[in-house]
């Protein structure tokens, strides 16, 4: 996080930042680890997951915890309550020269608060406005549930996600990470930036809108080809493949490991490997369509292998030869040379503590500009007084607006 590290690839883009909870913060954290200016406007009592912690056991201040520090670094906070006509105004001077706005808030609310894309486009036409909402917006397709409230989990339910997930055909279960926040944050940005990057070339933004649901069915989008191709209905598989073998999780003396040895290449070198090197020129599984229909004797083979080992003994053996992992626990992780090599965890500084803390780092790596975690997340209205000076307010109008509970 030093100072001469070079400027991010969106450095002297603006977002306006007007989003809560996951979705939307996960997004814009992603604009603001490539060098995007993120300015992140909260109402007077904050981000409600500044609450939700979890907070380290020497947090003296309890400002925010880990959840609110993770998806919040590198952004300023300012407080504005909305719901007064002066905070909508302060939001409006904000975005006249901002590149984008985003929220997440149910469909409507931007437009009770008079903050809708065309009322903010008429101070600032080259204006990208982003909203991340469960079942999209009205603008770009109209959903029967456009005004149905929705989190990760009934996106993951909705967009097929957990009817392919489960140990078995009978049981679906939700994907541990919060992949229904993630994924529509994720395609959010890549629309940002592409919004933004015509904006620049022709002088006009757009409205770009991402359904929570939608972005689920497009990361399952292997079921929509397996129906539309076969009629039938995918179902969950447990840890293995539906159309690959060998490829999923197989048993280790101390947890479990991942092996991916189904392609004709690989199948030969895992069989010696194991022990088996009459396999690999066994007709009966010559090809992927053979192996995937002997399935339980593969997995059964190589279980018989695997369960005898350690997971380090398995890496030391399996490691580089055919794809495998095992499976790592967040201890596994944080020891692990190659997330130390990637700069994947990241000691920031925290409000209340007196030492730093650790927070997940930045996956998408650059040459020339690459990002990074430059700073922690904000305290509440840390950057209040900054932002209102850019738009012309003095200290005595600051003072103004704070005695009467507009900003924070």
């Amino acid at each position: 996080m030093s100072a001469e590290a070079p400027l991010g690839a969106l450095d002297g883009v603006r977002i306006i930042d007007l989003t809560q909870m996951l979705a939307g913060p996960f997004c814009t954290m992603l604009l603001a680890d490539q060098g995007a200016e993120v300015v992140k406007v909260e109402p007077l009592d904050g981000d409600h997951t500044r609450i939700i912690g979890p907070y380290h056991a020497d947090d003296k201040l309890k400002a925010f915890g880990g959840y609110f520090a993770s998806v919040n670094r590198n952004k300023k906070s300012i407080a504005i309550d909305l719901k007064k006509p002066e905070g909508r105004d302060l939001v409006i001077r904000l975005c006249k020269d901002a590149d984008a706005i985003v929220e997440n808030s149910r469909a409507g609310v931007m437009e009770r608060l008079g903050l809708s894309y065309e009322t903010l486009r008429e101070s600032n036409p080259r204006l990208v406005y982003a909203t991340i909402r469960g079942f999209g917006d009205r603008r770009t397709g109209a959903s029967p549930y456009a005004d149905w409230p929705a989190y990760d989990v009934v996106s993951q339910a909705f967009g097929g996600v957990m009817a392919i997930t489960g140990p078995d055909k009978h049981t679906p279960m939700k994907v541990g990470p919060g992949i229904g926040d993630l994924m529509p944050a994720t395609m959010c940005a890549v629309g940002l930036v592409s919004a933004i990057f015509r904006a620049h070339k022709t002088g006009k933004g757009q409205f770009v809108d991402v359904g929570m649901v939608d972005a689920i069915l497009s990361m399952c989008e292997r079921i929509v080809h397996q129906h539309a191709y076969t009629g039938g209905v995918p179902v969950p598989e447990g840890n293995h493949h539906p159309l690959l073998c060998p490829f999923g999780m197989f048993p280790a003396k101390d947890g479990f490991i991942t092996i991916a040895a189904h392609a004709d290449a690989h199948w030969p070198i895992l069989c010696r490997l194991i022990g088996r090197p009459e396999l690999g020129t066994d007709p009966r599984l010559a090809t992927v369509q053979d192996r995937r229909a002997n399935q339980d004797e593969i997995i059964a083979t190589v279980s018989a292998f695997t369960s005898q080992r350690t997971k380090q003994e398995l890496l030391q053996h399996f490691g580089g030869q055919v794809p495998f992992s095992p499976v790592n626990d967040v201890r596994d992780v944080f020891a692990d040379p190659h997330f130390a090599a990637r700069d994947m965890v990241v000691r920031v500084p925290h409000p209340g503590l007196d030492i730093e803390t650790a927070i997940a780092g930045v996956a998408i790596k650059m040459t020339e500009t690459p990002g990074r975690v430059r700073h922690r997340a904000p305290l509440l209205g840390e950057h209040t007084d900054e932002y209102l000076g850019s738009i012309g307010c003095g200290a005595g109008d600051i003072a103004r607006l704070r005695a009467d509970k507009i900003v924070a």
